[in-house]
């Protein structure tokens, strides 16, 4: 039976794809960071046969011994913040270090397939690309222009270091899976950053929406794509992008508030003007601006075609998402 690891074990889409691999009857061994997010990951799958490994993205101690035995490597650890970090090094050193580091663990123990969770920040800012220009997998984000924020050149670099890698170990078949902003149900009460933006907008903390777009995916379908690639020979060697659609930020507002005519969802677009004053004082506002008068849009023909699927609505996806933000209450948190 194929025996699958699964890194980053207590992250929103890490806990679909193990539900996923033990649905369809696979062995699991996953990692976690602490005991505490061992037990937050137990009492989901109670009664499933899951194995745990400890280990850390910034440190080697323990990773050949944890994949020893283990076929299949999806690698989802990475660091995702809702703000801007003083430092970007604080993002882009764990998350390009952690994957090489997976990588080599792999083949120190004879793992021949890997599938890694990316993003379509890694897409969708190429400095030579026509700004409107909607992307798709020929496209990659330039790290160092002056529109990438410290998560986009993070995963950029982290994907790049993990095809590098391949290209020099090529009995490794890798398969990159690319979402959007992931919207939908978490299983539990600790929210991912994007369902922190979707508080945000049902709660009148964003007063003026960001005048952007966003390009999003539920999470079912990402973690389906993670699974159905362990098998699917069609998609070794190859990125994907999990996009649903793209909307703007004030669109996804307007279609909480056509959902739940109570919550305080914004207005209007916060003018271009205002960014730039609050830009002087804030590395978020500067963030935005790096998004203006451009589209974030990312085609996701490719994974409908390959992984034949149809992907779940954006609206519906976000409206799983504001039922769980009401659920919880807004209570739980993440670290």
């Amino acid at each position: 039976m194929t025996k699958v690891f699964v890194t980053g074990a207590s992250g929103f889409i890490a806990k679909h794809i193990l539900r996923e691999l033990l649905e369809q009857g696979y062995e699991v061994r996953a990692s976690v960071r602490s005991d505490r997010r061992k037990e937050e990951v137990q009492a989901l799958f109670r009664h499933a046969a899951l194995e745990f490994a400890m280990l850390d993205l910034t440190r080697d101690d323990g990773w050949q011994e944890a994949l020893q035995g283990c076929d299949v490597l999806i690698h989802t650890a990475s660091p995702f913040p809702l703000t801007e970090p003083k430092d970007p090094r604080d993002l882009i050193r764990p998350a390009v270090d952690g994957t090489v580091r997976a990588m080599r663990a792999a083949t120190a123990t004879g793992i021949g397939r890997v599938i890694l969770t990316s993003s379509c920040a890694a897409i969708y800012k190429q400095a030579d690309k026509p700004p409107m220009q909607p992307s798709d997998e020929a496209n990659w984000t330039t790290p160092d222009a002056p529109s990438v924020g410290a998560y986009e050149a993070s995963k950029t670099l982290a994907e790049k270091a993990a095809w590098d890698y391949v290209a020099e170990h090529p009995g490794i078949a890798l398969t990159t899976i690319n979402p959007g902003a992931v919207f939908g149900p978490p299983m539990d009460g600790r929210f991912g950053a994007s369902l922190e933006l979707v508080e945000q907008l049902m709660t009148g903390k964003l007063p003026m929406a960001p005048p952007m777009d966003m390009v999003a995916v539920d999470v079912r379908d990402v973690a389906r794509m993670h699974v159905a690639a362990i098998e699917l020979a069609a998609t070794r060697g190859e990125r994907f992008a999990a996009a649903s659609g793209t909307h703007g930020i004030l669109e996804l507002g307007e279609m909480l508030k056509a959902w739940d005519a109570s919550l305080k969802t914004p207005g209007r677009e916060a003018p271009v003007w205002l960014l730039r004053l609050m830009g002087v004082f804030s590395k978020d506002a500067r963030g935005v601006l790096g998004n203006v008068g451009r589209t974030l849009a990312v085609s996701g023909a490719k994974a409908e075609r390959v992984f034949g699927l149809e992907f779940i609505p954006v609206r519906d996806a976000l409206i799983a998402s504001a039922e769980a933000v009401k659920t919880y209450k807004l209570k739980v948190k993440t670290e």
